[in-house]
């Protein structure tokens, strides 16, 4: 039996926890930037993800436009990570983490426009409240708009489409989160090869790296937390759950990677971006109750006036 789509269940809990981990992923990933450059660390992250899913994609039989439409949502989280990895690299952490959030706001509309979806009403409310949060944190953050910041918001918009691109694979074809995960990050990879290739400045010695201790440790957390078992988290949560649901439960990390980064990386945040968080995380919870009962009753009421008039 699947889960519940209208109350608190366990993809639910996924994902929130899947956001958590995420969170780190940007300060983590300005810490390992210290030491490669941005190709050469999406190479060696998502190679090496790849390979331990290996298993789980191998196995996959899918038609060839299966495969074709697999890959590109591969070579959409390609893009997303590029643009983010360029955006840290000329912004904070706390900044990255709060403007991705942008894709709360987007995708219920894409969704909607795409697949047909209407918001529920407190999915609306939440995407609302969610982007109070967002403003509240980017005005305690001291937010100014700069390169990284745009090539963050880029990011936020290829997001929206892999997440609504992705569910709406889950509901033509389910696949196991794994395997996606897996054949997402082959696709990955291989981009970032050729970007080593291609652009200058983008190669390194790796023989030269293996004293950094840091650089590996930062990989390892990578690859098994963000990677391996947060996407594949989001995987599954777009099998069991709508697009606009699991970017509002997913809309818990910028409130996540602002907290991470004032531990982790000294950013401040103050009051307002403290305001901002609590409200991130109080839209998400918004987002899995059910639907008030008094809408329940009214529609209720209108569905037997309809019958008996």
């Amino acid at each position: 039996m699947s889960p519940s789509r209208s109350n608190l269940g366990w993809p639910d809990l996924l994902l929130v926890l899947s956001a958590l981990v995420w969170a780190t992923s940007y300060g983590v990933t300005q810490t390992a930037l210290h030491w490669v450059p941005v190709a050469v660390l999406l190479a060696l992250r998502f190679g090496l993800a790849s390979l331990l899913l290996a298993p789980a994609w191998l196995r996959l039989r899918l038609p060839r436009a299966d495969w074709a439409r697999v890959a590109g949502l591969g070579g959409l989280v390609l893009l997303t990570l590029t643009l983010e990895c360029w955006g840290v690299l000329h912004t904070s952490a706390s900044h990255a983490a709060l403007l991705i959030s942008l894709c709360l706001v987007f995708t219920p509309l894409a969704e909607w426009a795409w697949l047909g979806r209407r918001p529920r009403i407190l999915e609306a409310v939440a995407c609302v409240a969610s982007l109070t949060g967002v403003v509240l944190l980017t005005a305690g953050g001291g937010l100014h708009l700069q390169l990284g910041d745009g090539l963050i918001l880029g990011a936020a918009l290829s997001r929206t489409a892999l997440g609504v691109l992705t569910r709406q694979q889950m509901l033509r074809r389910p696949l196991p989160a794994l395997a996606l995960t897996g054949v997402q990050s082959g696709v990955v990879a291989l981009g970032a090869l050729l970007a080593i290739w291609l652009i200058p400045g983008q190669a390194v010695a790796l023989p030269g790296l293996t004293q950094a201790s840091g650089l590996w440790l930062a990989i390892a957390w990578l690859v098994i937390g963000c990677t391996v078992f947060a996407t594949g988290a989001q995987n599954l949560g777009a099998r069991y759950r709508s697009a606009t649901r699991v970017a509002l439960l997913s809309g818990c990390e910028p409130a996540f990677g602002a907290v991470f980064a004032a531990l982790w990386l000294d950013d401040r945040l103050g009051y307002w971006g403290w305001s901002g968080a609590a409200l991130l995380v109080g839209a998400a919870l918004l987002a899995v109750l059910p639907t008030p009962t008094l809408f329940s009753a009214r529609r209720a009421l209108q569905a037997t006036d309809a019958g008996t008039g």
